[in-house]
């Protein structure tokens, strides 16, 4: 069996990669570098001349090849790898007429935990969704507590409301349902520290990249400060990034994205990482296509040490048109598929119909005109 033909479409903000062997097999893999699609698009399509004749079940030996063809890293890069490594999986999958889970070891649960990302609004209506979500069985949620508004408050008053969402969504839901709290990189380490205290009686499950990933030591400072079990890796890109974060800055879960950190190949050492340490794995998930996610959830059937998947509702045309298979979700938890490979099926024709509209670049400004951070 041999390589025969790579495609890649750009859908919505992912970059999707199609790999043909010439026996027929299909495999689909996602790269989630959304916010540059055409920069991974370029890295995939590089790589094309090497894949073309090659044995697609050697899938460690491609992934290191690719990963040190060149000195370069970066998350175009590592992201196409990803999306590359994902449509071999999935081609291996298929020929041993098997799921992706138990070619990476079988499974180790029935079911994968869900984490219901809430929608953004004012202090009630968060507070609304997160009783909504909880009565149609999650008992996990997010919430992304650091809104626009914040960047022009003063601190005080943005302490206060950050306080007062959370307080209200935890009144809303009560105390058998999980919170954990996303601060998406827009406060100092400073502040987060202050934030974090005021926060310690809500009980958060977690408290998400509260500072800049631009340094493990500022990190490390917030976390030893804390005494709420600290997430982050989400742009992290490669097993030697993780392990700064697990030996040095202090954090309980992290966060590798299987279409950015990898693919399958790493993602399942990183995990590893973690396990030695004792740490969780809450994977980045979100805003994740449906084949990435698909591929999220292959690994949470065979990864000890996975905790929850974070997840939007797949309610938008989008995601039901580019897959034939959507991750079933029920009751709070994915159901972990039996199909061979990833589990789903690219839907070509619609995938087409779905093509990147640029993004608006912009980020929060402070009322001085500055940029805020993220």
């Amino acid at each position: 069996m041999k390589i025969e033909n790579l495609e890649t479409f750009i859908v919505d903000s992912w970059l999707i990669t199609k790999i043909t062997t010439d026996n027929g097999l299909i495999g689909v893999g996602e790269s989630t570098f959304f916010g540059w699609p055409r920069a991974a698009k370029e890295v995939v399509l590089s790589f094309r001349k090497y894949l073309i004749g090659k044995d697609p079940l050697n899938v460690e030996h491609h992934w290191n090849f690719m990963y040190r063809s060149k000195s370069m890293r970066g998350g175009s890069i590592v992201g196409g790898i990803s999306s590359i490594d994902q449509a071999l999986w999935d081609i291996k999958g298929k020929h041993f007429d098997t799921p992706v889970w138990q070619l990476l070891g079988g499974k180790v649960r029935n079911k994968v935990r869900a984490m219901l990302c809430l929608r953004t609004g004012t202090s009630d209506e968060v507070a609304k969704h997160a009783l909504d979500a909880k009565n149609s069985g999650f008992t996990a949620l997010k919430v992304f507590l650091y809104q626009h508004g914040h960047s022009t408050m003063r601190h005080s008053e943005r302490i206060k409301d950050l306080v007062e969402r959370l307080q209200a969504i935890r009144d809303s839901v009560g105390w058998d349902c999980d919170i954990g709290v996303e601060i998406h990189r827009n406060m100092t380490p400073g502040d987060s520290i202050v934030l974090a205290k005021e926060i310690e009686h809500i009980r958060p499950y977690f408290f998400e990249d509260p500072i800049a990933p631009d340094s493990v030591l500022s990190f490390g400072e917030v976390s030893e400060k804390s005494n709420i079990p600290m997430a982050a890796g989400e742009r992290n890109l490669n097993i030697w990034e993780f392990r700064e974060y697990v030996e040095k800055a202090g954090v309980h879960y992290i966060r590798p994205d299987v279409g950015l950190a990898g693919g399958f190949t790493h993602l399942k050492k990183i995990c590893a990482l973690a396990e030695a340490h004792h740490q969780g794995i809450i994977p980045h998930a979100v805003p994740s296509g449906p084949i990435a996610t698909a591929a999220h959830v292959q690994l949470g059937a065979c990864v000890p040490n996975w905790e929850v998947q974070e997840h939007i509702i797949e309610d938008q045309p989008v995601h039901s048109k580019i897959v034939n298979k959507i991750s079933t979700l029920k009751n709070g938890f994915f159901e972990i598929p039996d199909s061979p490979g990833i589990g789903i099926e690219f839907n070509e024709t619609g995938a087409k119909q779905y093509q990147l509209s640029s993004p608006d670049m912009k980020t929060d400004l402070r009322d001085d005109g500055s940029v805020s951070l993220r």
